[in-house]
């Protein structure tokens, strides 16, 4: 299995399943500004860095394992306006605080005069946060990653995610993102960068078990999405009415169609559309909006659907004119059509 390098994606995939539509990703670069936290590429900002990793892709394709040279992120401090400081330079030096330093080394400044401090108190002293633990109760769904910041690994099944192997490993942040004046880094490591694909490099300071569930996880919830159609000579256009789409997919067959959408708030959208006729499967294809995913299916012949899905009760419907005396509106003959799901077109 190979890892896709788009930001936002970095899914696992099988080559030979890599498809059109089968990668969502940014192809922007990260912006930070005044707190606030969202993607070049994309008009939405949150506050939470977590909601800002889990920011849908706006841009479909396939997955890709070509190095990214992503932009530096888009910030306001004067550090990120230098142009004197490359991101993709090497460290010139590293200060006690384990600051990375790029491009000239400046001159020690004067040591300030002496202060005296008082030693904090251990009362006072910060108490560790206790980590969620992974209730292991719940069916953990195919393709889950691993909630726990810095890990990243996916769900493969119960002995090798939780079993006692490498891969059962979990090694993650358990302090929160830092960036300040362009370095980012964690607030449990002392280690700092520039450039956000290098932060988001970072390998976890911590071991434990991964969290893929939770024990405050939501139940998924299954919603029902309004669904309209339309159909050319030569395509049938489905629309799905969905907002807040984190995840997005659909599997083409020559007779059906699988949609599975995952929203925000723990809701999904998931449904097999057995088709009235069959469509040329590496033709059709779904498009993601806003609102809504419009799937394109490309028919197989010309004729015309009497509905989305097969239909026993329906008897006639509007088709499609053709060419010549024959078959046209106002025929009073039989035409014959072997293409046709019920073989006869009567013509009126």
């Amino acid at each position: 299995m190979a890892k896709c390098t788009h930001k936002g994606c970095g899914k696992d995939f099988d080559e030979a399943e890599n498809k059109d539509n089968a990668c969502q990703y940014h192809e922007g670069a990260p912006v930070f500004h005044e707190g606030l936290k969202g993607w070049s590429c994309c008009k939405k900002r949150v506050s939470d860095f977590d909601e800002f990793l889990a920011l849908p892709g706006c841009t479909f394709g396939r997955h890709s394992t070509e190095p990214v040279a992503a932009p530096a992120a888009v910030g306001t401090s004067e550090a990120a306006k230098n142009a004197d400081v490359p991101v993709t330079a090497q460290a010139t030096h590293v200060t006690e605080e384990g600051v990375e330093v790029y491009g000239k080394k400046p001159e020690a400044p004067a040591a300030p005069a002496a202060v005296a401090v008082e030693p904090k108190k251990e009362e006072e002293e910060k108490k560790p946060e206790i980590e969620e633990e992974d209730d292991e109760s719940v069916p953990v769904p195919e393709g889950t990653t691993c909630k726990r910041r810095g890990c990243g690994r996916v769900w493969k099944d119960q002995a090798t995610s939780r079993g006692s192997g490498a891969e059962a490993t979990c090694r993650h942040h358990p302090g929160s993102p830092i960036f300040h004046e362009g370095s980012k880094g964690w607030s449990c490591c002392s280690r700092k960068v520039l450039d956000f694909d290098e932060f988001l490099k970072i390998e976890g300071c911590k071991e434990g078990k991964h969290l893929f569930v939770g024990a405050n996880s939501q139940t998924e919830e299954m919603v029902d999405c309004r669904t309209d159609w339309y159909q050319t000579q030569t395509n049938v256009i489905l629309s799905i009415f969905a907002k807040n789409k984190d995840d997005t997919k659909v599997d083409f067959t020559e007779d059906s169609i699988n949609v599975d959408i995952k929203m925000k708030g723990n809701k999904r959208y998931k449904k097999t559309f057995p088709l009235f006729a069959t469509i040329d499967t590496p033709a059709s294809k779904f498009t993601v909006l806003s609102t809504k995913i419009e799937i394109n299916l490309k028919k197989t012949s010309g004729i015309s659907w009497a509905s989305l899905e097969p239909n026993d009760q329906v008897k006639t419907w509007t088709t499609f004119g053709v060419s010549g005396g024959g078959g046209t509106v106002g025929g009073t003959e039989m035409y014959y059509n072997a293409d046709s799901p019920l073989h006869h077109v009567n013509k009126k």
